[in-house]
């Protein structure tokens, strides 16, 4: 694929782009770090010893401030805050199964998710925190700097404010490096949409008890530990903008000529490299890619409407979950919290708990030197938009073992049965810890061969990744899935991204 350099040398002087080559340059001084990584997980150890947190499930019966209303059968919350779980009727549905109805989480209200960074010793930092959510297994993770939902933040609870809120609230002292809405779980949540939005700022930032500064570089280095890095980081940090390396290796900030001429290497990083900058091209134009994923939106049929909980098919109420007559894809439960480390002490609330655990899985592929990524229209039915792009492949395995053998997506035997050769990426990550109760799903990269030829079906498309990247600063275009996959990508660039072939 030739490497066709596009206009001048101001690209890369422009505000936004100068951002994205320093973002990409903290992927590697890890020397010039504030601290190390083994201090980091030191100081993360410590922080989750002294975390007390005890979780409990319950019947729904212990649960306080929440009822079934009746007649409808809608497990609310008195306040008419926070969240309620309700049933979703779907039909003409594309696929195996056109019509069904379940259980879904409705919370209209917009939350943010927000990553403070700053600057150290010429490399950008982001501020992240140690929070425990009743639904990760292992209680704590790491979030952002904010992670609050609008009855959080506005004190619903009353409890303690939110710590560093005010800097993605009042942000004209700050510059913003992304600000968008974006999905959550399609399938779990009635469309439901949070602010993703990385501020940095020039301030002096007071470091609180629970909250590090981590280099970008670091930050990605640990998506390859399990349960660590959580959902609302990972999708927050798929809109950090990145830039291509220079010949050397190392990432220009001065917008100068050289920093664009060709990425040597056969390393994944170089591919990787090639594939954020636009001057290298794609086997698909930007807008036949936006012509292909309209069409499918416009060509979309199927329905989906809320209805009453009570009144869904197929489920069963019990003293303790709703499940579904055959005991699959997921149940709603309750457990009740004991904290000393959130802006309340203790609570009870309802939380999804999913039978199985799910693949996540982009295939990707060097065409003409240049990295690119399979990715398909994905509906949920509780998308805004109906449909958005998906990885490769998004399932839990077990599910079909009561749905139609048609139903199974595409290429899953490929991803489940790749050679370990292939596997670029391959990691245990948790999905949100504040609605999902010990939720988790594997997310894989798998490269295949230069010289496999694979026909793209209708639904599929080869993207480079400058094009995901450009996608994911709008709305309604990439799930979250799909989100995570591109952080986790995006961590190839790393130092341990240059050794692999």
């Amino acid at each position: 694929m030739p490497h066709a350099l596009p206009g001048s040398a101001d690209v890369l002087t422009r505000p936004e782009n100068r951002s994205a080559a320093r973002m990409a340059r903290s992927m590697h001084d890890a020397d010039r770090a504030v601290s190390s990584l083994e201090a980091f997980r030191r100081w993360f150890a410590a922080y989750v010893e002294t975390e007390s947190s005890e979780i409990h499930r319950i019947p729904f019966t212990e649960l306080k401030g929440w009822r079934f209303e009746e007649p409808h059968g809608n497990l609310v919350h008195e306040s008419g805050k926070f969240f309620s779980v309700r049933g979703l009727r779907v039909r003409n549905a594309p696929g195996a199964v056109p019509e069904w109805d379940q259980p879904i989480i409705h919370q209209p209200e917009v939350g943010i998710l927000g990553i403070l960074v700053k600057e150290f010793d010429g490399v950008p930092h982001c501020l992240m925190q140690a929070k425990m959510e009743p639904g990760n297994h292992n209680r704590v993770q790491i979030s952002p700097t904010v992670q609050a939902t609008r009855s959080n933040y506005t004190r619903v609870h009353g409890g303690r404010p939110v710590p560093y809120l005010d800097f993605f609230r009042n942000v004209s002292r700050h510059q913003i490096l992304a600000d968008v809405l974006q999905s959550e779980q399609g399938s779990w949540f009635y469309r439901k949409r949070n602010r993703n939005i990385i501020v940095e700022t020039r301030d002096d930032v007071e470091l609180l008890d629970g909250f590090y500064w981590l280099s970008v570089g670091q930050l990605h280095a640990l998506l390859s530990s399990p349960d660590l890095v959580n959902m609302d980081s990972r999708t927050v940090m798929a809109c950090l903008p990145f830039a291509s390396p220079s010949p050397s290796g190392r990432w220009a900030i001065d917008g100068a000529p050289a920093a664009r001429r060709p990425v040597e290497g056969t390393s994944i990083g170089a591919a990787l490299a090639r594939s954020l900058d636009p001057g290298y091209g794609a086997l698909h134009s930007t807008g036949s890619v936006r012509n292909w994923f309209t069409g499918a939106r416009a060509g979309f049929t199927g329905e989906a409407h809320l209805m009453d909980l009570g009144s869904v098919r197929d489920w069963q109420r019990s003293d303790d979950r709703i499940s579904h007559d055959y005991g699959v894809f997921f149940d709603v439960m309750a457990v009740d919290v004991q904290t000393g480390s959130r802006e309340v002490s203790s609570w009870t609330q309802p939380m999804i708990e999913a039978r199985g655990q799910g693949v996540a899985a982009f295939l990707v592929q060097r065409i003409g030197g240049v990295l690119h990524v399979l990715v398909r229209v994905g509906s949920e039915p509780g998308f805004v938009d109906a449909i958005e792009l998906a990885p490769t492949v998004q399932c839990t395995p077990e599910n079909y073992a009561v749905l139609p053998a048609e139903a199974a997506p595409p290429f899953l035997d490929e991803v489940l049965h790749a050679p370990a050769d292939a596997v670029r990426f391959d990691t245990v990550l948790s999905e949100e810890g504040g609605r999902f109760f010990h939720t988790r799903s594997r997310y894989l990269i798998v490269e295949l061969p230069s010289e496999r030829e694979l026909a793209e079906p209708d639904e599929f498309r080869w993207l480079a990744v400058h094009q995901l990247s450009s996608l994911v600063q709008h709305s309604n275009y990439l799930n979250i899935q799909a989100r995570t996959l591109l952080t986790c990508l995006h961590s190839l660039l790393g130092p341990a991204g240059g050794d692999r072939t």
